[in-house]
């Protein structure tokens, strides 16, 4: 699946995208000023993605791409 493909499916599931998540994540205290804090582990958010929004391993890890930075809304 396309990184885009993930993003569309995480929307269709949870009715969040790209924005909603940063600003979800910022509230968790997983990020600060957009930019995802040192002591956070694709572990945490990926847990948080599965108990909150009941998203996969695969889905999540696209949602840490985009808080981490290795991936932003436009990527392929």
């Amino acid at each position: 699946m396309s990184f885009q493909g993930y993003l569309k499916t995480i929307k269709e599931k949870t009715g969040n995208g790209p924005a909603e998540f940063k600003t979800l994540a910022e509230q968790k205290g997983f990020t600060t000023e957009g930019k995802l804090k040192p002591e956070v582990k694709a572990g945490d958010i990926v847990n948080w993605l599965k108990n909150d929004f009941d998203l996969g391993q695969g889905h999540s890890m696209a949602i840490y791409a985009l808080l981490k930075g290795i991936k932003n809304e436009d990527s392929e």
